[in-house]
């Protein structure tokens, strides 16, 4: 059975919103210094590569 217009176009928004809240703390780890982005597991590298902290609309 198909999904259904109202779960499909949740599903839609869901990921939407998900896909820019990771933009933005990509963003927001991107201003934080590399020894702190270590700490975390991350490297500045990384979140360049990743593609997702792309500049912000505002």
């Amino acid at each position: 059975m198909s999904r259904s217009f109202i779960r499909n176009a949740f599903d839609r928004v869901a990921a939407a919103r998900e896909k820019q809240a990771r933009r933005y703390v990509d963003n927001y780890l991107l201003t934080l210094d590399d020894e702190t982005l270590k700490a975390l597991g991350h490297s500045r590298a990384e979140l360049r590569k990743s593609g997702r902290g792309a500049p912000l609309p505002f």
